[in-house]
């Protein structure tokens, strides 16, 4: 099939390529003169496993090309995704104004060809977007042949490119047999295991979006609460989650506690359903709840460490293990280890920051103030204490020795509870979690 995409950002560029790697001929349309360059040479703009292979050989088989113009992406489309941004506005709802933009491209270049075009909006975007899409350009081009779906992504940041060629399931929103039908033939070669192409209406399908992202969000504040109750009845929260997960109606997904959610979908998509929800004068008392738990919990570690150096942090050096939002990602989007970075930062303390991939894109949100260490263990080096706020695998096995041997001071706080703390304490470590009790040397 001959594809057109608007935006070259996260799920563009993912839809982009892994269309491509199936077989069809992708034109992706980028307005950043600096990203469509380093696109085209074959130069990633986000850090995502295993992309950049496939952008590579995707270009160098003439399967994907970039362009500057949505119009010109499809001119001779079968398919257009919008596949733009929808920025949180300061009201919380989501601002559309890239989208309709892409949309009325699209049916202008429609109309001077006079070709049918199935339009799909894969942006996340409200409730009744694509609906307000369809009645606009009805209006505006009534004889542009532009039919309107609804197709959100399910992928998550680290694991982008697998979720896509290998998905639990794929939702897209039509009103005819024609879109469905062409919407199956496309991504028929991703689900060739079993999983599902559900077919529904364009308001179901833009809601499947934002209700499992609000019920991810949800179920991970939830644990976190829980946590901090843990901590104070003197419970270990690790093996609280395990039992109830062992429960099949619950599991254990997402019910790992820490030191909060970040990154651009679940704070933006929790705080765009409570806007629309107040907007209809409905409640939203959990989705508002999710999001404020999450927001107190980014500072979790942050009494701990005051209470650790005596309630001063001026002088205190503190090496902070993970800047990105989640491992396998180079997004500091709302990632908590930035928001707590701030709050020592602001109170005294010298940090000194390490992450595989978003060490860049963090000192470019905290500026000079955020020392970078070059590894892990550097970072550590005269340290009075070690922050892990981002899971990376380099993080979970390291030489704990080594690291006793660069410290000044052996304490950990654990913000997403990979170690055993028992363990550290054998090795002469103070360690904190999230919803354990403290283990300190000779107390186990």
């Amino acid at each position: 099939m001959k594809i057109a995409i608007a935006g070259a950002g996260y799920v563009g560029l993912v839809a982009a390529t892994c269309f491509a790697e199936s077989g069809n001929d992708v034109l992706c349309a980028e307005l950043d003169a600096g990203k469509l360059k380093r696109l085209s040479a074959g130069e990633l703009t986000i850090y995502e496993p295993g992309l950049e292979e496939l952008l590579k050989r995707n270009l160098a088989e003439g399967r994907l090309t970039f362009c500057a113009s949505f119009a010109d992406a499809c001119r001779t489309a079968e398919i257009a995704f919008i596949a733009v941004g929808t920025p949180q506005g300061a009201d919380g709802a989501a601002d559309l104004s890239a989208v309709r933009a892409a949309a009325a491209e699209a049916a202008r270049t429609s109309l001077a060809s006079g070709r049918e075009l199935l339009l799909v909006v894969k942006s996340t975007c409200p409730v009744g977007t694509n609906q307000m899409l369809a009645d606009g350009l009805a209006r505006e081009f009534p004889k542009a042949q532009v039919e309107l779906a609804s197709n959100p992504e399910f992928l998550k940041e680290g694991a982008a490119v697998d979720d896509f060629m290998r998905p639990d399931r794929v939702v897209v929103g039509v009103r005819s047999a024609r879109a469905a039908g062409l919407l199956r033939e496309l991504y028929e070669p991703f689900t060739r295991t079993g999983s599902p192409i559900l077919v529904m209406d364009p308001a179901s399908a833009e809601m499947a979006k934002y209700v499992a992202n609000c019920l991810l969000a949800s179920r991970i504040s939830f644990i976190n609460e829980m946590a901090g109750l843990a901590a104070a009845l003197g419970a270990d929260i690790d093996r609280v989650r395990v039992a109830v997960g062992a429960d099949r109606r619950i599991g254990q997904s997402f019910l790992f506690p820490g030191v909060g959610y970040g990154g651009s979908c679940f704070p933006k998509d929790v705080r765009a359903m409570t806007a629309l929800a107040r907007k209809l004068g409905l409640p939203a008392a959990i989705l508002e709840a999710t999001d404020a738990a999450n927001e107190r919990q980014k500072l979790t570690l942050l009494p701990l460490i005051e209470k650790e150096y005596g309630g001063k942090l001026t002088g205190v050096r503190l090496a902070l293990w993970g800047l990105a939002f989640k491992p396998r990602t180079d997004d500091v989007r709302e990632a908590p280890a930035l928001v707590l970075a701030r709050a020592l930062l602001d109170r005294g303390a010298a940090v000194v920051g390490h992450d595989p991939a978003a060490a860049e894109n963090a000192r470019r949100e905290l500026g000079a103030r955020l020392a970078l260490a070059e590894n892990p263990y550097e970072a550590l080096r005269g340290a009075d204490g070690l922050v892990l706020a981002t899971e990376w695998n380099a993080y979970r096995r390291p030489d704990f020795m080594r690291m006793k041997e660069l410290m000044r001071r052996p304490v950990i706080f654990d913000g997403r509870n990979i170690y055993d703390p028992a363990r550290l304490a054998e090795r002469g470590f103070t360690c904190y979690g999230i919803g354990r009790p403290v283990a300190r040397p000779g107390k186990g």
